[in-house]
């Protein structure tokens, strides 16, 4: 069977980027920013950015377009014989699948706040009635598994039309949408009166806030956004480098990528912190601020059932840009497993996904009872912690040893391919760091992970 490719480099750029920005990106990112002293966090996590999460992104590119496979099968092609590099390849696909499981019960979430906000349902709500709603909603198992289901489908759908026809086209077109609507709702934003203080508190870094919050703490939280806001570790990235040429080099791919990616969650602070100041929020909230907060600053707005709209738009698009490229991976995994045409792997993973992601869209109500790490931990947290905690960091671990390791690919056969083509080349003063810091960062980061997770 003859691998599809994309046709342009920049359905690559723009679906290897809708893969990294999602919600975790666009509402973390903000959160994390303001729990941590705002500028001075953002600069802080732009560094790590750098020598963090492009070197491994240059790796999954080169894993990807090295092997010309998915990534359930890109180590078999590329691996020493006699080696088990392979059966990482596994675990990238279990990564993948439980990642959706609860990835598209969340993107429902969006779905629903932008048809119910677009309706005018939350129009004169009090704060406390808002609050209800929400939980309300998630105590509903009708609507979270209906929304669940309507992201299901549409995803599958994209994947089976085919890559160029259905999955690259819609996801540039909605990825343009995406950047448009997110200028619009950045600039009112900090056109809103009262507004200009939170942007100080964005913007500008304070040595005072660094030393309130704590510097190891601040750096800490740096290296785990910048680590995991481009979805490494798990193939979702390697996919799409198995579907490019050998025109770019991919280390200047990866950097393109990472700044669309930095350009959408820095945008997003821009959306938030002026809204915040100006109406007097906490701008570390947490989940509540886009659900519960947001919904309430609308109301308030001059045309807030507009921009309420339009912003839950906007947020409908990031996760479902990740739906789809995840969905990709895991089609594209299913058809180097079965040889199965893409129309029918797609119909069998997309009856598997409807099932698998039930007992997420069930967590806070049917199943509500059910509490895997105890007290009010839910089975998103569960499916979060295994693929967040656990793949992510652990897969990158070893894409970085792979790359590396005389036992693996190769540093060699690893450059050659990277550098192949035009653009920022990986430079051989860098193999020291990505082949004996880099991985220690990782672990060192996991382990942090872990610790903070249960404590």
């Amino acid at each position: 069977m003859e691998r599809e490719k994309l046709g342009s480099r920049l359905g690559f750029i723009l679906l290897s980027a809708g893969c990294a920005i999602g919600i975790g990106n666009v509402w973390k990112f903000p959160y994390i920013t303001g729990a941590n002293g705002g500028g001075i966090f953002v600069l802080i996590y732009l560094f790590f950015l750098v020598v963090l999460g492009i070197p491994v992104m240059t790796m999954e590119f080169a894993l990807g377009r090295g092997s010309q496979k998915s990534p359930v099968a890109m180590h078999k092609a590329l691996e020493p014989k006699g080696s088990k590099w392979h059966l990482h390849g596994y675990a990238c696909l279990a990564g993948c699948v439980i990642l959706m499981m609860f990835y598209t019960c969340v993107a429902g979430w969006m779905l629903n706040y932008f048809i119910s906000t677009a309706a005018g349902q939350f129009v004169g709500m009090a704060p406390a009635q808002i609050k209800d709603a929400f939980y309300t909603s998630l105590a509903d198992a009708r609507i979270q598994v209906f929304y669940t289901v309507i992201v299901v489908l549409i995803g599958f759908l994209v994947c089976s039309i085919g890559l160029q026809k259905g999955l690259e086209r819609i996801t540039k077109w909605m990825m343009v949408a995406l950047l448009l609507i997110m200028v619009a709702l950045a600039v009112n934003s900090i056109l809103t009166p009262g507004g200009s203080e939170g942007l100080r508190f964005y913007l500008l870094p304070s040595l005072d806030r660094l030393l309130e919050v704590g510097i190891g703490n601040v750096i800490v939280a740096a290296m785990n956004q910048a680590f995991f806001t481009l979805s490494l570790g798990i193939g979702s990235m390697a996919i799409f480098g198995s579907y490019i040429g050998k025109e770019r080099a991919l280390m200047g791919e990866s950097v393109n990528v990472a700044v669309l990616d930095t350009f959408v969650a820095v945008t997003s602070g821009l959306i938030i912190f002026p809204a915040c100041f100006a109406y007097d929020i906490q701008v570390d909230s947490g989940p509540d601020l886009l659900f519960i907060t947001l919904p309430n600053v609308f109301n308030n707005l001059p045309g807030g059932r507009f921009w309420g709209s339009l912003f839950f738009l906007f947020m409908s698009f990031a996760a479902l840009s990740t739906v789809f490229t995840v969905f990709e991976c895991i089609v594209s995994c299913m058809m180097d497993l079965t040889r199965w045409p893409r129309q029918k792997t797609c119909l069998v993973c997309c009856v598997a996904m409807l099932v698998l992601a039930l007992p997420c869209a069930l967590c806070w109500n049917v199943l509500g009872d059910v509490h895997p790490f105890g007290g009010s931990s839910t089975i998103m947290d569960l499916e979060d912690f295994i693929v967040s905690n656990c793949l992510l960091p652990l897969g990158s671990l070893l894409y970085v040893l792979f790359c590396t390791s005389r036992y693996g690919w190769g540093w060699e056969a690893f450059v050659k391919e990277a550098n192949t083509g035009k653009g920022a080349k990986v430079a051989s003063w860098m193999r020291p760091y990505m082949t004996w810091v880099l991985p220690v960062i990782i672990v060192v980061l996991f382990f942090i992970g872990i610790y903070n997770f249960f404590a």
